[in-house]
């Protein structure tokens, strides 16, 4: 079904998640303030073959084992929601950003990734977030959280999950598919983690000193208004 890449390897590594700490700076100290609705992923079939025809049998059957996985795991537990999800989008290829999309950093939607069948960390972390949201995990157990890669000294991204409140997270990872604590992964330093609501300032995984509402992140204001409006910016 999808093309199977997982690398760990350094050198493959030092081109990736293009997102420099002076960048993450500026987009904390953005003010701008945009209410967004809540947003579904949910693909009828007839949306699913209207994208096949344009994008390809390939990304169609991507698409509908997306939403067939939506189905299956309605009610499943959490535990199996997030090793499912966090599986099927690990197969995914991790495209930089620079090749992908010819621009330094640009936040898909989970259709767009699918639909390419490539993204960079932020794309694997989003994707698995509006995914996990749609199966009914509370967006307040969730954060998408930057971090550096110590092993690779670059900036990543990874989806926290809090099985209660004040727990240690657990990390969804692209480079490293297995799920674990974050007291289990001493090569992320958690910089800050964010989620449809709320920005933090992290430490060792953990939500520290609120800062304020995640809707100071420009790239993902843009990333939700795309995905409320169904949008696909494709080449």
């Amino acid at each position: 079904m999808l093309n199977s890449v997982r690398s760990t390897e350094k050198r493959s590594f030092s081109n990736r998640c293009h997102l420099s700490l002076l960048v993450l700076m500026f987009a904390l100290s953005g003010l701008i303030f945009i209410q967004v609705g809540a947003e579904s992923i949910r693909l009828s079939q007839a949306d699913i073959e209207k994208l096949g025809k344009e994008y390809g049998a390939k990304a169609q059957r991507r698409l509908e084992s997306w939403q067939n996985l939506l189905t299956e795991l309605a009610n499943d537990s959490e535990q199996d929601k997030l090793e499912r999800v966090n599986d099927f989008f690990n197969q995914v290829r991790f495209i930089d950003d620079i090749k992908h999309w010819k621009k330094k950093d640009y936040w898909a939607t989970p259709v767009e990734f699918l639909i390419t069948n490539g993204g960079d960390c932020e794309d694997f972390s989003i994707a698995k977030y509006y995914t996990l949201k749609e199966l009914g995990v509370p967006v307040e157990k969730m954060n998408l959280a930057y971090v550096k890669a110590l092993d690779y000294n670059q900036a990543h991204m990874v989806l926290t999950y809090y099985p209660d409140q004040g727990a240690i997270p657990l990390i969804l990872d692209n480079i490293n598919g297995t799920i674990l604590p974050a007291s289990k992964r001493p090569d992320l330093l958690h910089v800050y983690s964010f989620n449809g609501d709320k920005l933090w300032i992290s430490k060792m995984g953990r939500r520290t000193t609120l800062v304020g509402t995640s809707d100071r992140l420009k790239p993902w204001v843009k990333l939700q208004s795309r995905i409320e409006n169904k949008d696909i910016n494709l080449r």
